[in-house]
């Protein structure tokens, strides 16, 4: 959003914001926690807010046409877009794109956690969904693995709503979140939280049940008759993020493999002329006013592009 009123500030008059979901504002629906705006608004709001005061930007913009519930299936080197919305298949061809896809969890697999593969497992950005746009609890008595952001506010969320977090679990010697989502999500409400350890089995059959923890000592191997169990019916997975960019891959844009960005000399840019990434589709932020002033370099960008072409 902040991308595409950029473009129109900088003299953009035909502009086209596609969102899958049924309502603009992507992650921030699910975030009604504080700690938004700080920077960019110098005011100290939650997601939602954050993201209604763009909403309401971009609609009193009749030159942003809204597509929702329209989903992007194919992108050409050409900048041909083909997407999906109700009852249509559609094809743009664009002058410049903006790719501001975000970023998906990592997964119980990618960081090879071997057991049973019961019920009750999530990744942390799935239970706040549940949770906060849902009204379901996922469960009583919660661990999480990982220390990223989400989980941390998650560990808090769950203490709010009456369930118990027996532990989060860090393979690092330090948080992978922000210090003040250790000490306002952790440290206030004495939530265990065990560095260098972390989870090597999961026990559970229909349900999770237990799960066995190790300590690590500094190369990263397990110590030996260090480990423990915990008991737990729900086990959240919050390691990190990755990129979502299967769209300009398709493109032929240049990539690092191993963070599944696109290799760039200037921020936003991509090898593929008026092609442009933001967000954490061009690298995992942790705030949200970061990705709105590199979002509103990226709208710049495009507009100057395009007037290159003329």
């Amino acid at each position: 959003m902040a991308a595409a009123v950029s473009a129109y500030e900088n003299g953009i008059r035909d502009i086209l914001l596609l969102e899958r979901d049924q309502y603009l504002g992507g992650i921030l629906n699910q975030c009604i926690h504080t700690g938004f705006g700080i920077n960019y608004f110098k005011e100290i709001l939650t997601g939602t807010e954050y993201a209604d005061r763009f909403i309401r930007r971009i609609k009193s913009i009749k030159e942003i046409e809204i597509s929702l519930r329209s989903f992007a299936v194919n992108l050409t080197k050409d900048k041909i877009l083909t997407f999906i919305k109700p009852g249509k298949l559609e094809r743009v061809n664009a002058k410049s794109l903006i790719m501001a896809t975000g970023a998906r969890e990592r997964t119980r697999e990618m960081i090879h956690v071997p057991g049973s593969r019961p019920a009750g497992i999530f990744s942390a950005g799935l239970a706040q969904k549940l949770i906060n746009i849902e009204g379901l609890l996922p469960g009583k008595e919660v661990v999480i693995v990982g220390s990223g952001d989400i989980g941390l506010i998650m560990a808090r969320r769950f203490i709010l709503e009456g369930a118990k977090v027996k532990a989060v679990i860090e393979v690092q010697r330090q948080s992978r979140g922000l210090i003040r989502n250790v000490v306002q999500c952790l440290e206030d409400f004495e939530i265990p939280f065990y560095l260098s350890h972390k989870v090597s089995r999961i026990y559970g059959q229909d349900r999770v049940e237990k799960i066995d923890v190790v300590r690590l000592d500094e190369s990263g191997n397990e110590i030996q008759d260090s480990k423990f169990q915990v008991s737990c019916d729900t086990l959240l997975i919050s390691v990190g993020l990755i990129p979502e960019n299967e769209l300009i891959e398709m493109a032929g844009v240049e990539m690092d493999k191993k963070t599944n960005t696109p290799l760039a000399k200037e921020l936003n840019h991509t090898s593929v002329p008026g092609l442009l990434a933001c967000g954490n589709a061009f690298k995992i932020y942790d705030l949200v006013d970061t990705v709105t002033s590199d979002s509103i370099t990226a709208g710049r960008q495009a507009a100057e592009y395009i007037n290159s072409l003329q």
